[in-house]
């Protein structure tokens, strides 16, 4: 294997440039030709490619985002879109790919590579920590980290008003920054797509609070939760205690950006040199992890199809740290 390509996909997340350093400079270490992907699919469909040298990923490790951009691509979901991708790969002489992305990238590659017999690797790019086969995605830490210090400033004036707070968190299908984030910065109830929420229940605990002069509360809400964001919260909670100075909180895509923590960075890296090797060493359709501090490879269809329960006892613990 000589030239190979590498590419990201879906939803950016920090730590995704380091992520392509260490595929270009792996790659490049052993003799290998390495091509950028430009706009994930789309651009393999447009012929977006490009030769990349160690140059060209100098000073990026620190960088948020993706110099090499990402996007969704309807197009490459058709018959006709994986067949302008493969000629794409196949006039660039491109034998082999390290895909950087989320659940939507390795379903698709799973579709592309059923029909086209190119080697491909796959790195978990995502904030929200929602694939199996490894136990942190590339990302998750520094949105957690951003997560938490936003929460943290709201506290302040949610004491200095004596008010509730409302705040929602990305997290669609997984709850893994609003849980993290919300036991990290104490927040008095966590909501999540992984547990059924039952309003009453959270209704009746801030009445049970108000009775004891607790007067500021910090509700953390995951976005895919199934009663709803922060604006269902909000309004569920003022119809009931129409005196309360209630405010909700949209964190959003902040959580996306900013300089990737030195865990993703390092994460990114490891991930970034192993994927090189796995192609090396001829293996294909599967997603690099990190379990137990040691990596490991799990096959797409394994990962798309897998979900990382909620630990029971994290559940219970922030109903006994919030009294």
């Amino acid at each position: 294997m000589m030239n190979i390509g590498v590419m990201t996909s879906g939803g950016d997340s920090p730590g995704m440039n380091a992520a392509v350093r260490a595929v270009v400079r792996t790659g490049i270490y052993h003799g290998m030709n390495v091509f950028g992907i430009r706009h994930g699919y789309q651009g393999m469909i447009d012929g977006d490619i490009f030769r990349m040298e160690a140059k060209d990923v100098s000073n990026i490790i620190q960088r948020g985002g993706t110099i090499l951009k990402t996007a969704r691509s309807k197009e490459f979901m058709t018959e006709a879109g994986m067949q302008k991708a493969y000629e794409q790969l196949r006039s660039h002489n491109i034998d082999g790919l390290v895909l950087i992305g989320g659940d939507g990238t390795f379903r698709g590659a799973v579709s592309f590579f059923s029909k086209y017999a190119i080697p491909a690797v796959g790195l978990p790019g995502t904030i929200d920590k929602d694939l199996s086969g490894t136990d942190f995605t590339i990302g998750f830490d520094t949105a957690v980290n951003t997560a938490v210090s936003a929460i943290d400033k709201i506290r302040d004036t949610a004491e200095a008003h004596d008010r509730v707070f409302v705040i929602e968190l990305m997290g669609r299908d997984a709850g893994y920054i609003a849980l993290n984030s919300g036991i990290a910065c104490g927040a008095e109830d966590i909501l999540i797509p992984e547990t059924e929420t039952h309003i009453n229940d959270l209704l009746d605990r801030i009445e049970a609070d108000g009775r004891r002069k607790k007067t500021v509360q910090i509700i953390v809400v995951a976005e895919g939760d199934d009663f709803g964001g922060a604006a269902e919260v909000h309004a569920a909670i003022t119809a009931r205690f129409p005196a309360l100075d209630v405010r909700s909180c949209v964190l959003g895509h902040i959580q996306r950006g900013g300089s990737p923590s030195y865990a993703d960075r390092v994460l990114a890296s490891r991930m970034g040199h192993a994927a090189v090797n796995a192609l090396r060493e001829g293996r294909t359709q599967v997603m690099v992890g990190i379990m137990n501090g040691e990596v490991v490879h799990t096959p797409f269809a394994n990962v798309i199809k897998g979900t990382t329960p909620v630990s029971s006892d994290l559940i219970e613990m922030i109903r006994v740290l919030s009294i």
